[in-house]
This record gives C-alpha cells, structure tokens and sequence, in this order.
C-alpha cells in the first residue's frame, strides 16, 4: 500500500507529491485531467490584489499577507510556512532545469505584459517572461506573426506606450515558425525545438531589432529545447528575448507540468491522468480507498492518507446543479458556498468584491484537513490542498499558483 494518494495533477497535486516523496513517503498520484497549468500563464501569482482594495496592486505579497482574512488559507498556514514553500519550489524548479526568479527587489511583485498590453503582477515567473518586467526602463521590441491569432503585437504596443513604457511593434512572416496552414501554440513551439528555424528567426530579429531594444514574442519558444530557443535568440540577435502570454493552450505553463511530472517520475512517483474518482470506502472517520472510473469495473486505489488536490468550481473540483446545490466531487465534503443561485453572482459582472460562488470551498483546520460546522474533521486521513480551499477568491486575488505552492510544499507541516 502507497503512504499518499494525491487526487489531481495540477499544481498544488504535484506540489504536495513532492513534498510527500522528499520526506521519504510512498506516493502516487491519480487525477480526471491534467490541471490547470495548460491554461495559465506559467508564472507564479502569490497575492496580486487584496479582498478589500482591489483596484490597488499589491507591491509586496508577503508583507500584506497579515491583512488578509483569520480563514484565508496563507492565514492558517503563517507567513514563514508560505515563504518556504515558494523558497522550495524556486529550488525545485532550478533543479530540474526550469529556473523561476522575482523581483531585483525582494519580496516585490514583477509587473509583465499581458497579451492585451496590460501590466500583470506575478510574484515569480520563468525565466523566458522575467526580462518583460516594467521596472526594466529599456525599450519593448513587441514581435508578432501574420495569421498567428489572438496575438496582436499593435495592440500590445500601443497598450504598454500609454502606461508609459516605450514600446513599438512589428510583424513576421508566419512561415518563419512553420509550414501548415494552421498550428495552435503548442504545436508552434514543437516546430521552434528545430534549430534550423530558430536560425531562421534569429536571422529576421537580428535585423528588426534596434540598439538598447528587448524583444517580446509570443509564448512559443520551444517545448523540449526552450532554454536552448531562447539563449540562441538572444544572442544572435543582440538583444534580451522575453515571452508574452497567449490564450491557451499555455506553452509556459505546460513547460512546467511537463517538467514537474518528470521530476516526480524520476524520484519514482506515478502521475496518471484519466482517472476520474467516482467512488470511496470510509470506516469510522478514515479512508479506506477510492475508485476511478475504467472501461470495466470501478479500479480501487488504497493508502494511508488521502490529498484532494482537484479544485473549486472552476477546475471541476465542485459540481452544481439546477437547484442551485454545489457539492465537492469525491467526498460530498462540507462547502462554504452558497447553495442557492440568487447567491451565486453580485449584479455587476465585475463586481469590485467578486463573486460569492468562486469563494466558497471546503473549510480545513490547521492540519489542512476539511472540517463540518462545528469544526471537527470529516475524515482523519485526509488533506485539501490548492483551489478547493475555502477563504480566498483565488483568481480575483491573483493567487491561485502561490496557494497551490504553499499548502502543496507544506502538506506534512501539522
């Protein structure tokens, strides 16, 4: 029998099997998808607005983490347990190859180009985006591509120059990237792992980039070979070479799935996705097993402790229905969310305090373990880690990765 049964490969899924496996412990982890990373930007947001100031950016996360609410999960967990975990994973990430920074500046949030031209903060990002930062005064090359779609370098340009960043635009030849018709970025970045067309386009950026510039492209600069893409380009053209986000599929972000589930491998912890938990055995307050769906009979998965990692409302951890009933997937756990529509959504869509349906979650103690009303535990042997949790607005906040990190890096911290 496995030690930890981690339910979801996202973030704070793989964060917690690391956590589980460096202390020695027997882990495997199961999961319906694989996570949210293929969706986001790649960097690491810890805490980019506060709950009651949102329309101020938070300049230093971990110094305001003291104003957030008793019930927020960085509040249970304490400012050093969230430093450490973010200290771990900068680690990690230099470890297997995929090098994370912050600020110059300790502790400060980068402020980076989003791909609408608008200044996003980010506590730590990959290496290939932190040379977009703002607090760099040197001019923006923005590069795009003809009929590469939803990438707009005009716009990004134009958006940046009215911040106050002095920014200009230009575009390539789409060829220069790859010979179909049509190629999502996914598949773009596997067509730039070719060191025959990383030539090719360092040879068009060298010519259209001017003295003192940096060069912003869109997020698609190599999938296997990244770190090699970008060091090629930039010398060759002179000039530092940075990333801007695209829509999803994110090539950052599943950069980094990528290389988390190959580390976790190599320590000999297996990742299978296409396991959707749809049943569970508890005796007397512990966990027994849980059962993924298969083309046959229900597969029966055993361990001493249980991690839910699979999200809230938005990454399919929480179900809900006509009635207005919302309800946590494998255990039917306690939620804090409303449980009538009308309470879901504020009248405004961007309702400056957010909505109370992305709000709710399930309520844990110290421990991370999900607790009912009067604050018991539901089960001894399990743990609730990332999005699910209760006492954060994750993506109104701006710190769905810095969540994930903290309470997955923490997981044996009780």
């Amino acid at each position: 029998m496995i030690d930890y049964l981690v339910m979801g490969a996202g973030l704070s899924g793989l964060m917690s099997a690391y956590a589980a496996v460096q202390s020695g412990h027997r882990v495997k982890v199961i999961a319906k998808g694989l996570g949210a990373l293929h969706w986001g930007a790649g960097s690491i947001d810890v805490l980019g607005y506060l709950p009651q100031a949102r329309d101020a950016v938070v300049r230093r996360p971990l110094e305001r983490l003291a104003d957030l609410p008793a019930n927020h999960p960085y509040t249970i967990l304490g400012p050093a347990a969230v430093q450490d975990g973010l200290d771990k994973f900068m680690r990690l990430t230099e470890e297997l190859g995929l090098p994370y920074y912050g600020a110059e500046a300790a502790g400060e949030n980068l402020l980076l180009p989003s791909p609408a031209g608008a200044l996003r903060p980010a506590f730590l990002a990959p290496a290939a985006q932190s040379a977009g930062t703002a607090s760099d005064d040197a001019p923006m090359l923005i590069v795009g591509f003809e009929r590469l779609r939803d990438f707009y370098p005009e716009l990004i340009a134009e958006n940046l120059t009215r911040q106050g960043i002095a920014a200009r635009a230009v575009k390539l030849p789409y060829e220069l990237l790859s010979d179909r018709r049509d190629a999502n970025t996914v598949q773009l970045a596997q067509e730039l792992d070719d060191e025959n067309r990383t030539e090719r386009l360092a040879e068009f950026l060298r010519e259209a980039v001017r003295p003192g510039e940096r060069i912003g492209l869109p997020a698609l600069l190599g999938l296997a070979r990244h770190a090699q893409v970008v060091t090629r380009l930039a010398l060759a053209a002179g000039a530092p070479v940075f990333e801007i986000p695209t829509l999803p599929p994110s090539v950052p972000g599943i950069r980094l799935f990528n290389t988390l589930r190959a580390g976790l491998e190599a320590r000999g912890v297996r990742v299978e996705a296409g396991m959707e938990v749809i049943e569970m055995n508890a005796e007397e307050g512990v966990i027994r097993w849980v059962a993924s769906e298969t083309s046959a009979r229900p597969l029966r998965h055993s361990a001493e402790r249980f991690v839910l990692a699979t999200g809230g409302i938005l990454g399919g951890g929480f179900m809900s229905d006509h009635t207005g009933r919302i309800w946590e997937t494998v255990f039917d756990l306690p939620l804090t969310t409303p449980q009538s529509r009308s309470q879901w959504f504020r009248p405004a869509f961007l309702a400056p305090d957010g909505h109370p349906v992305f709000q709710g979650g399930v309520r844990v103690n110290a421990a991370f373990q999900p607790v009912d009303a009067q604050g018991a535990p539901c089960f001894a042997n399990l743990h609730v880690v990332g999005g699910a949790l209760a006492g954060c607005d994750p993506l109104a906040e701006r710190s769905l990765e810095g969540l994930a990190i903290a309470t997955g890096m923490n997981l044996l911290k009780e």
